[in-house]
């Protein structure tokens, strides 16, 4: 009598009346397990659509400027392009700028020129986005500043455009006070002949002054208090003002304030050495 070889699953079922409850917690399984999504590459769990620009934030949060810029530009280069990442770019740019020291103009400019180029970019993506008016504002009046001031006039209309544009559509933006300051301040020096001879020859000079200019820093600390350049930009007003000790009251505060942008160090290290002359030239009078 010839035997026939039972196959893999007779081998496990050898009689069907005897173990039918066992066939039939196995179909079931098999049913459960069909019905579960494959974890092949078309049905994977879908990874976060911000994870990429996450870790490209992190990073240059982490001041590491070369590794954001790797990532943001892998973005850019995978065609999602938008708003956000635009000016992010143009805040990446101006950080990198700013990293060299003042009189560095050659090394900056590349950076400056890019930082315009993103910001611009960001605007005609999204022009409600409040980041993307204050950011093309720094760039346009960094770039301007390192040009000269016949330049920085010219961009002052711009700058100012772009500044109140931000702060109507997000008015608790302190880079955009902060930047305020800074405009209400540089214009607030502009003398009475070079401003006859502008509204002669370029056609209008822009409007601000110092007080404006402090209630622009003191909003932005009210904003954002961790910030190093609100702090040493308000006491540069007074110093120019010779009010020595609501300088030196600010710059004590200042100096305690963490380092957020590479220039931060730079900044840092001036506000001691004003806090030191600061003190003694009070302790002398």
């Amino acid at each position: 009598m010839v035997q026939i070889k039972k196959t893999p699953i007779q081998l496990l079922l050898p009689t069907l009346s005897d173990h039918r409850k066992t066939l039939t917690t196995l179909l079931t399984g098999l049913l459960l397990m069909l019905s579960q999504p494959a974890l092949g590459a078309n049905t994977a769990i879908k990874p976060n659509e911000n994870a990429a620009l996450d870790a490209a934030d992190q990073a240059f949060k982490s001041l590491r400027y070369e590794e954001a810029d790797s990532l943001y530009n892998t973005i850019l280069l995978s065609g999602k392009e938008s708003a956000d990442l635009c000016w992010k770019l143009a805040r990446l740019n101006i950080g990198i700028a700013e990293s060299f020291e003042p009189d560095e103009t050659a090394r900056r400019m590349p950076f400056y020129a890019k930082a315009v180029e993103y910001a611009t970019k960001s605007v005609q993506l999204d022009g409600n986005n409040a980041s993307a008016h204050t950011w093309l504002a720094a760039a346009l009046a960094l770039k301007a500043d390192k040009i000269g001031s016949k330049e920085k006039v010219r961009r002052a209309e711009e700058i100012k455009k772009e500044l109140d544009k931000a702060l109507e559509l997000n008015p608790h933006d302190d880079v955009a006070w902060s930047m305020l300051g800074s405009y209400n301040y540089q214009v607030s020096k502009i003398g009475w002949f070079s401003r006859m001879v502008g509204n002669a020859f370029i056609g209008g000079m822009p409007e601000g002054n110092r007080l404006e200019a402090e209630k622009d820093f003191k909003k932005a600390i009210t904003l954002n208090p961790r910030v190093i350049r609100h702090y040493h930009e308000l006491a540069l007003i007074y110093i120019d003002e010779d009010k020595k000790q609501e300088a030196l009251n600010i710059l004590r505060v200042a100096v305690t304030k963490p380092v957020l942008m590479k220039s931060d160090t730079r900044r840092l290290n001036d506000i001691k050495r004003l806090i030191t002359r600061l003190s003694k030239e009070l302790e002398d009078n």
